[in-house]
């Protein structure tokens, strides 16, 4: 396997060899976010003018960056708009190459012959406002000429939802055939139904809860104060600096605290028990449990394809996430969704366990399952709605013969 082009989300734990470690020797970049001047790989890009924000701030234009598969019809019914979770990107299927870090991270699932069949649908698939792989975020350049950083905006959930409104508006796409997200996604797809309920016609939650819960919070806050504690993020002032002088070790601790949330401690146990990285004793002679090496690895790994201020800008976005703020409450802003839904979870799921997923399932009034969400057995927990591929294929289908 090519550790290099794969993403960390999209398959099986397993031991990092020597080979793949000498792969990241070299000092990381201050941002792994895309910049202007990049190749663009297989993107696309949607511009537009001012956008204000929940909060009340406002971006003086907005960019969403997105790709797409399939062609869309003259009756302009059969496009699916695919959401990604906090550190995908728009790259859905496609090989890696120039601009693209990783090759696609639902290969599986979108393409022909696949659930989301691009033969007969019209595929698209943005990156989220505040993200870093195209769209406008806090490393893309200001008016001011110098990048937003720490002057980005607070977004929520619904902002990014917005950003996406104006683009399916520019695409002329009025009603989606289908809006399919997990986690971070998931959370999308669910305003989208709620806020829009006449332009989505079949709906799919992977993963994602109606509300983030204290405890999801909780877990988020380490991840972020990993960041800020980092003597090289500067406040989120560090575009300036050389390559190896950005955030790369906060951001990286992050990404392993995030890792322990995506897996189970069954697929952990199994993969790696209690093996040594190499011959030398963790046990006090300096060596390192295989499954340390395997943390280290891929939070080194995606510090080369993220930016520090994206990750507080999403994370902080997930945090935002209640369906029922101010819509007198979570069961109340469900049932307003017309959409025919499918509503999966995972049973080791500990990021985002499945009562969050039979709580929706029981108050979304059209679901293809009734009163319970659908759920996968997987011994990778909350990843598994990227790993379990044959599984989520299966179910897709289901949704959209619908």
């Amino acid at each position: 396997m090519d550790w290099q082009s794969t993403s960390e989300d999209t398959v099986p734990s397993a031991r990092v060899t020597e080979d793949d470690a000498r792969l990241l020797r070299a000092r990381p970049p201050v941002t792994g976010a895309w910049r202007d001047g990049d190749p663009a790989g297989e993107r696309r890009f949607a511009a537009f003018g001012a956008f204000r924000t929940e909060s009340g701030q406002e971006l003086p234009s907005i960019r969403i960056a997105y790709e797409t598969w399939g062609e869309l019809n003259d009756a302009r019914d059969n496009a699916v708009l695919v959401l990604h979770a906090l550190t995908g990107d728009s790259h859905v299927r496609g090989d890696a190459g120039p601009g693209h870090p990783t090759a696609g991270w639902w290969e599986d699932v979108v393409g022909p012959g696949a659930a989301l069949d691009t033969d007969r649908w019209f595929v698209i698939a943005p990156n989220m406002l505040g993200g870093c792989q195209g769209s406008t975020g806090p490393a893309s350049i200001a008016p001011d000429g110098y990048e937003w950083a720490s002057r980005f905006p607070y977004l929520t959930v619904r902002d990014q939802v917005a950003a996406q409104v104006q683009l399916a508006d520019a695409l002329g796409i009025q009603r989606w055939a289908a809006v399919v997200g997990g986690s971070m996604g998931g959370m999308h797809a669910l305003e989208w139904a709620i806020a829009h309920p006449a332009r989505v016609e079949r709906l799919a939650v992977l993963s994602a809860p109606p509300v983030n819960t204290a405890d999801q919070i909780a877990l988020n806050s380490v991840q972020l104060e990993a960041i800020r504690i980092d003597p090289r993020f500067q406040g989120g002032e560090y575009y300036d600096q050389s390559v190896g002088e950005g955030p790369h070790r906060g951001l990286a601790l992050a990404r392993r605290m995030a890792l322990l949330n995506y897996r189970s401690p069954i697929e952990l146990n199994q993969r790696f028990q209690r093996s040594w990285q190499s011959d030398v004793s963790p046990l006090g002679r300096g060596g390192r449990f295989a499954v340390e090496s395997y943390l280290d690895f891929h939070g080194n790994k995606f510090t080369r394809r993220f930016d520090a201020n994206s990750y507080l800008t999403l994370v902080e976005a997930m945090n935002s996430h209640d369906v029922g703020r101010g819509r007198g409450g979570v069961e109340s802003a469900l049932r307003e969704v017309t959409a025919t839904t499918l509503v999966l979870g995972i049973d080791t799921d500990r990021l985002f366990p499945v009562d969050g997923q039979h709580r929706i399932a029981r108050s979304i009034p059209h679901t293809i399952d009734g009163n319970e969400a659908v759920v996968i057995a997987s011994d990778f927990g909350h990843d598994g709605f990227l790993i379990e591929t044959d599984a989520v294929n299966l179910h897709l289908r289901r949704l959209l013969s619908a």
